[in-house]
């Protein structure tokens, strides 16, 4: 997809990003949709486009077929300090994920046109089957590579309990130096269960990484934190 399609249009549709909208339609065999939040969450959510900035948007197109195209812009590049960001994909699902069985295969690139050799893409597919969610992705960006595995269970019982396991291997063309030593490879993982109870959602999540010490001062993986962390939480809606 040609990198100029969307800024004139995008610049009309992000002026209040405080208030994502979407507008959608159906243009023969294929249905169109316009916004200034994300429309599409790809290998149930393993590859998801972000929104980073006040001046943001994109466009998705679906074809009947489960063919689809889009372009998304997290930054528009407007703001002082912000860059300009290109979020372009293709990919095939069939049939939708919000049915079973079904999977999906596609490949996004991430093109940033006022830096030089930031560019980088990533391949994704996912499969679904009575609930439970597999999914992969491997990215190439100068430097590096990542690869991740998404294994999503619901609802296991008699618990009701439902499992999301992430693992990511993550390898530097270069080594990463700190104090004592260097990195090249590492991988990092988490898990979350989660469950309702009483009309409450309890939630509970672990990650960790196979950093250690001085090794986390250059820790860059799926995580907010480089060593082991728990974390519990309880949601409920008030209306």
């Amino acid at each position: 997809m040609h990198t100029k399609i969307l800024p004139a249009l995008l610049i009309g549709l992000s002026g209040c990003a405080s208030q994502p909208e979407v507008l959608e339609r159906e243009v023969g065999q294929f249905d169109l949709r316009l916004g200034t939040a994300p429309t599409r969450s790809m290998a149930q959510g393993l590859v998801n486009p972000t929104a980073a900035s006040t001046f943001r948007g994109g466009l998705d197109l679906t074809h009947d077929s489960g063919l689809y195209v889009g372009q998304w812009a997290p930054s528009m590049g407007i703001i002082e300090g912000n860059q300009l960001e290109l979020d372009s994909y293709i990919g095939y699902v069939q049939p939708r994920f919000d049915q079973a069985p079904g999977y999906e295969l596609g490949v996004i690139r991430y093109s940033f046109p006022e830096l030089d050799g930031a560019d980088r893409h990533e391949v994704y597919a996912g499969f679904n089957l009575a609930g439970s969610r597999l999914g992969g992705a491997l990215s190439s960006r100068p430097g590096r590579t990542d690869s991740t595995l998404l294994l999503e269970l619901g609802a296991l019982s008699p618990l009701d309990l439902d499992l999301r396991l992430k693992y990511a291997s993550h390898s530097m063309d270069s080594p990463m130096y700190h104090p004592g030593g260097s990195v090249e490879v590492f991988n990092d993982w988490s898990l979350n269960l989660s469950r309702p109870w009483l009309g409450v959602r309890l939630d509970l999540s672990y990650t960790d990484s196979s950093l250690r010490g001085r090794e986390c001062g250059v820790y860059s993986g799926q995580n907010t934190y480089c060593e082991s962390y728990f974390m519990f939480k309880a949601e409920r809606s008030l209306f």
